[in-house]
């Protein structure tokens, strides 16, 4: 489970691996905490639950980016750790569980700010290890 930033002119351009489909969606969730804060000063206090629909996979990987940069920056949510179920039936659900604590600029250490995700260089690939790559527009 891992994560890396790739080279980009103008937005943060990341590449996740993770040995099942799950375990990568949560790499992505940290990567993004991470480019906005110092994920390593966030507390696992409290939790929160996140569930999203999508027809397909990038539409999810999209929808899930988009989540985190929600709640991270709407909804003043720091988090820490990210465990996800994904099920596939006529769509794909994610259901995750996010531990963290409430937003706090100084003791977070703030970054950079996301604009959104972009469907733009968006890749899944679903061999072993999966592998993810998303442009985030800063």
């Amino acid at each position: 489970m891992t994560y890396r930033y790739l080279e980009h002119m103008t937005d943060a351009f990341i590449e996740v691996t993770g040995e099942t489909l799950e375990e990568a969606f949560a790499t992505a969730g940290i990567a993004v905490v991470d480019t906005i804060i110092d994920i390593k000063s966030v507390d696992k206090k409290t939790e929160r639950k996140i569930k999203i629909e999508a027809p397909d996979l990038n539409n999810l990987l999209y929808s899930w980016l988009e989540e985190i940069i929600i709640l991270t920056i709407t909804d003043g949510y720091a988090a820490a750790s990210f465990q996800v179920q994904i099920t596939k039936s006529e769509k794909y659900v994610l259901d995750a569980t996010v531990r963290g604590e409430e937003l706090d600029f100084e003791k977070h250490h703030f970054k950079l700010e996301i604009k959104a995700p972009t469907f733009h260089l968006m890749e899944i690939r679903q061999e072993k290890p999966i592998v993810m790559r998303f442009l985030l527009d800063l």
